[in-house]
């Protein structure tokens, strides 16, 4: 098996044209296997199924009938060395075509095939960046407060009262303006929270009042900007009863309650904990706000031709991604794509952007690694490889089958890299 050294040649912007042969015997060998695989499937007149001898076959259905499996056996070690001896950076995948092929000289073949592109950052240390963290606000506390105190709310159905605020009542109800009911306008045990703002405003305030069992009816008025035209403005009366009503009880914010939901024993101490949980959480957003800006810097200052090959494999890793995470909530692209009304190609153009800021700013990182000598030592790498198996609770041996401990360096350099940088980025003031 060798390479045609003389004939790489480039096309276009960073895309190359390699063409490399495989010798004659390897060649007939993979035609042989090929032929041994194949003949007991194939029909011969005058020959028991699986014993018509290869000249035979070749002579009734074409010389290179048995070309293509063997295309197929001989084609990937042949490719991998001749990509090796180009020392190309091969990104995506390549296209393949076969120049010749005869008994004397074996088969030569030829790939197309986009390469990474040399790279060009300039002042890529001392990126000025934004870093505001918000305050924290009583409002926010008492929100998140609040949130745990719905969850601990205690739920009785009120059998002979009336329905306040803050109730869920199972309703029935039919709406009609000038007396015509319109569509939409009717539903069956509804559960409405009261003075949750789900329904027309006015609606849930007229519901309050009311036991259950009791018809009445609801007065409002749709909103001009309503999104059905037909209704926007308009005057409407629903007949409405309620059929159950869920009495929602809030616990008291007192001591006991700090006590029931954390580890605290005050509700000052419970209050302060969640304040500083809100204010980390602003940090971070901070920080996350402070770093896509620096991001989108790097990307300004690099300059690259990148191959087409490049954004489109990127765009189909973001694919499979997505595709996975509806797997790991029970659902699959085709049906996912029939409740959506979306296509693979609808979701290509929509994650396209995405890949193709993740592919500048990797070429744009390493660059900076390379400039910067980053290296990772062998224990950088063992660290990591059990960061990633602890992570998906797996043994570290079976990461290296997955991952090769070139891509782990790799993808630590990129991390130093952005490390680095921000480490040296300016808050302006």
């Amino acid at each position: 098996m060798s390479l045609i050294k003389s004939e790489k040649s480039k096309n276009e912007k960073n895309v190359y044209t390699l063409k490399f042969s495989v010798d004659k015997d390897t060649f007939a060998k993979a035609v042989s296997n090929a032929y041994h695989k194949q003949v007991a499937k194939i029909n011969v007149p005058g020959f028991r199924r699986g014993k018509a001898p290869r000249s035979v076959i070749e002579k009734m259905y074409g010389k290179g009938f048995f070309y293509e499996d063997a295309f197929n056996e001989v084609l990937p070690a042949a490719w991998e060395e001749a990509l090796k001896e180009s020392k190309l950076q091969a990104v995506g995948n390549p296209e393949f075509d076969v120049e010749s092929v005869d008994d004397a000289n074996g088969v030569v073949f030829t790939a197309k095939v986009s390469v990474k592109p040399d790279v060009k950052i300039e002042d890529y240390f001392g990126i000025e960046a934004e870093k505001a963290v918000a305050p924290v606000t009583d409002e926010e506390v008492d929100a998140e407060i609040n949130t745990i105190r719905e969850r601990n709310a205690r739920e009785t159905e009120i059998t002979d009262g009336e329905s306040v605020m803050g109730d869920i009542c199972h309703i029935d109800y039919e709406g009609s303006v000038d007396g015509v009911p319109f569509d939409g306008g009717k539903g069956s045990d509804y559960p409405l929270k009261l003075g949750s703002g789900n329904f027309i405003p006015g609606f849930e305030e007229q519901v309050a009042g009311h036991k259950a069992e009791e018809p009445f009816d609801v007065n409002v008025t749709f909103p001009e900007d309503y999104h059905a035209k037909e209704l926007a403005g308009k005057a409407a009366v629903f007949k409405t009863v309620i059929h159950k009503i869920r009495h929602i009880e809030l616990p008291d914010l007192d001591d006991d309650f700090a006590k029931d939901v954390s580890e605290f024993d005050t509700m000052d101490e419970y209050r302060a904990d969640v304040k500083a949980k809100i204010e980390k959480r602003h940090e971070t957003e901070a920080d996350n706000k402070f770093e896509e800006q620096i991001l989108d810097s790097l990307i300004e200052k690099m300059k690259a031709d990148i191959p087409e090959a490049m954004f489109a494999a990127e765009t189909d890793n973001f694919v499979r991604d997505y595709e996975n995470r509806l797997r790991m909530q029970g659902l699959d692209l085709d049906t996912y794509f029939k409740y959506t009304g979306m296509t693979v190609e609808k979701l290509r153009e929509q994650l396209r952007p995405q890949a193709e800021k993740q592919v500048k700013l990797r070429l744009a990182l390493e660059k900076i690694a390379k400039l910067e000598k980053i290296k990772v030592t062998k224990k950088d790498i063992n660290e990591e490889i059990q960061r990633i198996a602890d992570s998906y609770q797996m043994e570290p041996d079976k990461v290296r089958e997955m991952v090769p401990e070139e891509s782990v360096a790799e993808d630590m350099k990129v991390k130093k890299a952005m490390d680095l940088v921000k480490e040296k980025a300016v808050i302006k003031a």
